[in-house]
């Protein structure tokens, strides 16, 4: 008898978790946490880093860069995102939003329009289409982000429609935006922004992609368009080697109907090394040319004309644990930094994270 009822419970226990699995939920939970610790050489008595760092930018204290809790919905044609976030990232990043919308990192919704094809229309609160890095560092090959990455959008808001290829390899995805890294509009915009992405795949080991943004993030009275392109390949040359290469450019009227624009780009390179399982080294080299400030303002003869280079080591302590370190640092043709108080041409700094998703 002992021997049945042992028996029947172990069968019940088989169906039980059979059951589980083949019945799903739609709604999955998530989240993220990285923590870090910044040492910048120029000693910043306000402990804030250079202003046109919006990530990983506090000197001289353990801070959160970003936190964030996340509800998924996903069916065959529904699909929804809510995530609330605080930390570092964005206090800088939304600053100019109202009220709680500063706590917003995704908030969208979407149909999927066809029934025998990958395409859909969404809304809402989107991560940007724009770059190959996000503000989720886990996410990343190194611990902070580019300029480039820095100083375009992170986040945006409006519509999409999106199409995947039945065999995966191409992407395409027209976007109307609210502006320039914005959730609620600039008082007294109406014009609306538009934006492209294209990434082609040919196989696991290339990525290609194209994306796009034109529009204005100033009032109507005072409209300057800006026109935006950003273009990156990443590919796995070796099974411990890969590379990422990037590069954007942009221009935006010098004046309201002006057929004069303002120009900056920036090129960026980086190397990857990954000697064993958990273990990766990445070198990254990048140059930022702004000279007339219409992303970053520096009211110096040459402007923002500046090199950057990085050095960073990780380690997979878990699949959801990473701890990393990276030393950085920015030359630059004017001296748009401060050491001690005092303009300089340098910048250096250190920075380590610990980062977990769950």
């Amino acid at each position: 008898m002992k021997k049945i009822i042992v028996a029947s419970l172990m069968l019940l226990a088989t169906k039980g978790f059979a059951q589980t699995d083949s019945t799903k939920s739609p709604l999955t939970f998530s989240g993220y946490l990285e923590t870090y610790y910044a040492y910048d050489f120029g000693n910043p008595s306000d402990h804030n880093r250079p202003g046109f760092a919006y990530s990983f930018n506090r000197h001289n204290e353990v801070n959160l860069n970003l936190g964030f809790v996340k509800a998924a919905y996903q069916t065959d044609k529904v699909r929804a995102n809510l995530a609330l976030a605080a930390g570092t990232y964005m206090n800088a990043n939304l600053a100019a939003e109202p009220g709680v919308l500063k706590n917003i990192y995704e908030a969208n919704a979407g149909v999927k329009i066809s029934k025998t094809k990958d395409l859909w229309i969404d809304a809402g609160i989107f991560a940007s289409h724009i770059g190959f890095e996000s503000a989720v560092g886990k996410d990343c090959w190194n611990l902070t982000r580019s300029i480039l990455a820095d100083n375009s959008p992170y986040y945006e808001s409006g519509a999409k429609i999106s199409y995947t290829t039945d065999n995966g390899k191409w992407f395409i995805s027209g976007l109307i935006l609210n502006g320039w890294q914005r959730i609620q509009r600039v008082d007294g915009d109406n014009t609306p922004a538009f934006g492209h992405q294209l990434t082609y795949k040919p196989n696991s080991k290339i990525t290609l992609n194209s994306s796009s943004f034109v529009g204005s993030d100033k009032p109507d009275s005072t409209r300057q368009m800006r026109y935006f392109h950003n273009f990156y390949g990443q590919f796995q040359l070796h099974e411990k080697f890969a590379l990422i290469a990037g590069f954007d450019i942009g221009a935006e009227q010098k004046a309201k109907g002006s057929d004069s624009y303002n120009v900056w780009y920036s090129p960026v390179l980086i190397v990857k090394y990954s000697p064993a399982e958990k273990h990766s080294i990445a070198v990254r080299g990048e140059y930022y040319s702004d000279e007339n400030g219409v992303i970053i303002g520096t009211e110096t003869p040459n402007g923002f004309q500046t090199f950057g280079y990085s050095l960073n080591y990780d380690y997979l302590i878990m699949d959801n644990v990473m701890w990393r370190i990276e030393a950085k640092g920015f030359s630059s043709e004017d001296k748009v930094f401060l050491k001690d108080g005092n303009p300089t041409n340098n910048n250096l700094f250190l920075t380590t994270s610990l980062a977990i998703s769950f």
